[in-house]
């Protein structure tokens, strides 16, 4: 079909990567056990969204350019790495904020805050899944084992199998949102608690960040 090959073992591997712990699955975990259930959801979807980008570049060449410019990758890689330093620093920070202080941005008082801290947790998980350079390196190499070089539809093959991927992640990080959320009732009765959750995190995601600066070309 479309030139795929070993659709089952894709599936199967698929599973096997989902259900294995990495750097999404940390992120958004994170984000549940901080912060809630919705804001774990939303943060998978916002890693989905961003997985989307990642199977039309590896579908349409672009994947490939990139892995094979030193310069662009490396500015992808910095990049990624000093987002997710940036927000493990602002989620540190916002612990030692004296409580019931909150910072609004310009032009913000008539928006539900609700909905603002919703979108932008979906652009924070789409970014740190743009910018991760192993990410790309995962399309780039992962894909093509299971398409055929002379199928006449290799770009329709590459999205099929981009679209069984995201909706296998969508729906496990979904459910690691929502079973790690449930930490959070315990934890939001314990406001001390919720504060060193907080701030491990928030170390945890500059961790990541600087694994993600150091990891070798």
């Amino acid at each position: 079909m479309l030139g795929i090959t070993d659709l089952p073992l894709f599936v199967g591997a698929v599973f096997l990567l989902n259900v294995t712990p990495g750097p999404d699955t940390a992120y958004i975990v994170g984000r549940s056990v901080a912060q809630g259930r919705m804001a774990g959801v939303m943060s998978s979807l916002g890693v989905s969204a961003g997985c989307c980008v990642h199977a039309l570049a590896t579908a349409f060449g672009l994947t490939a350019l990139l892995a094979a410019s030193p310069i662009a990758f490396s500015v992808i890689q910095y990049a990624g790495a000093a987002y997710l330093c940036w927000l493990g620093l602002r989620m540190i920070a916002t612990t030692f904020r004296p409580a019931g202080v909150a910072v609004s941005a310009p032009g913000d008082a008539g928006r539900p805050r609700e909905a603002r801290g919703l979108r932008a947790l979906f652009m924070q998980g789409f970014l740190t899944n743009v910018l991760n350079p192993k990410v790309i390196l995962f399309f780039l190499s992962f894909f093509p084992q299971f398409v055929d070089p002379k199928a006449g539809h290799q770009a329709a093959a590459f999205l099929v199998l981009g679209a069984i991927m995201i909706v296998m992640t969508t729906v496990w990080n979904t459910l690691v949102a929502w079973l790690a959320g449930a930490l959070t009732r315990r934890v939001s009765q314990a406001p001390r608690l919720k504060c060193w959750l907080d701030r491990v995190v928030g170390t945890a995601f500059i961790g990541l960040g600087a694994r993600l600066a150091l990891l070798p070309r």
